[in-house]
């Protein structure tokens, strides 16, 4: 081996790296891109569940418990409700994820060393059942006996929790609905992100600009063939985890489609916005991986949204895979319609359009 050459294939490597400051930044950011969403945006300790409270004995014992409950941080009331069936339809439209229902005779449950509270919680994320489990264990009871029934035996669990849409906290019913759209995420947008880049470095480039094909012709006709693509693999992910896990679907097969087209449509044109910026396949790569990451990592799909930092929350409002969990979570555990989850349907429609408007107005029929 003659280490001169090899030193000379190093200093060659070195400087054509150097050169691709793509890659040069993708060597920076994307270390310094997991640590921060790790370290600070990644919190399992959940926090402010958004709850809504029915208190139909209205004493000052009920008031001073939902004051104890909320003094938790566990929950915080979004929401006013006045029936347990108000709360119901609010966790089947995502509103909520967690009910408290104080029944009228309260004190007297108590006198009788019952359960006095429910608690009803979207069991849909195992996550989030856990922490409504934990309030049920705080000692909360203890605060009104002090103040209100000291001679009054109180049972020591007076919270009792109700999960709904998964109560045996299955994680193969809480994984598989957000796995389609993992799935759809990666490799929709990879596809379309090496679309046109792959056209120019074939030099198909040249016959394209010869013809009188339009941008936005070039781009639905790129996208088009991916999207039956994207739909056959939701069908396929579907069906292995109706058929091997046992998930439900709830709510209309349409809207599971339906929502899985809207993810499919944001992720392709995304794709082709990156497409447009990259100058090679490698590059087009790189910069999927950079979207990717952030998509897993914040959309709740695998830590509870509720549990990051204001910003983290801004951050993956914008992503498609935040919008997309909640819809298709929504409607194959929970039973709801797309027109009930209409905001998640609207802010994919907006990723949509604004991406393929950029992508359009990027693209140039021009060899570079």
């Amino acid at each position: 081996m003659n280490w001169r050459r090899t030193w000379a294939v190093l200093v060659k490597e070195l400087r054509q790296l150097r050169r691709d400051r793509v890659t040069l930044s993708m060597i920076v950011v994307i270390p310094i891109l997991q640590l921060v969403l790790f370290g600070y945006a990644i919190n399992l300790n959940l926090r402010h569940l958004p709850t809504a409270i029915v208190d139909q004995a209205g004493t000052s014992s009920s008031r001073q418990l939902v004051m104890d409950m909320l003094a938790t941080d566990v929950i915080h009331p979004e929401t006013d409700a006045r029936t347990p069936e108000q709360l119901m339809t609010m966790l089947r439209r995502g509103e909520i994820q967690v009910g408290v229902v104080i029944p009228p005779d309260f004190e007297r449950r108590l006198a009788r060393g019952e359960s006095a509270v429910q608690v009803l919680v979207d069991g849909s994320d195992t996550v989030v059942q856990n922490a409504a489990r934990q309030l049920a264990r705080m000692p909360l009871t203890d605060s009104a006996r002090e103040r209100h029934l000291n001679s009054v035996p109180v049972p020591e669990v007076a919270v009792s929790v109700v999960s709904f849409y998964n109560p045996q906290r299955v994680s193969a019913i809480n994984i598989v609905p957000g796995l389609i759209g993992i799935i759809l995420t990666m490799t929709m947008v990879m596809f379309t992100a090496i679309a046109i880049v792959r056209e120019r470095e074939r030099g198909n480039m040249e016959l394209l600009i010869a013809t009188p094909v339009s941008g936005t012709e070039l781009m639905t006709g790129k996208v088009l063939p991916y999207g039956v693509i994207g739909l056959i693999q939701t069908s396929l992910v579907l069906l292995c985890g109706i058929w091997l896990f046992g998930v439900p679907v709830r709510g209309s097969i349409l809207d599971v489609y339906l929502a899985a087209l809207l993810l499919i449509l944001a992720n392709l044109t995304l794709g082709l916005l990156i497409s447009t910026r990259a100058k090679s396949q490698f590059q087009a790569m790189q910069m999927t991986f950079f979207v990717f990451v952030p998509s897993i990592l914040l959309s709740g799909f695998v830590f509870p949204f509720e549990g990051m930092p204001e910003p983290a929350q801004w951050i993956a409002e914008v992503l498609p895979l935040t919008h997309f969990v909640r819809l298709i979570r929504g409607v194959m555990l929970r039973g709801a319609d797309l027109t009930e989850l209409w905001s998640d349907v609207l802010a994919l429609i907006a990723f949509t359009a604004v991406m393929m408007t950029l992508a359009v107005l990027r693209f140039s029929k021009r060899l570079d």
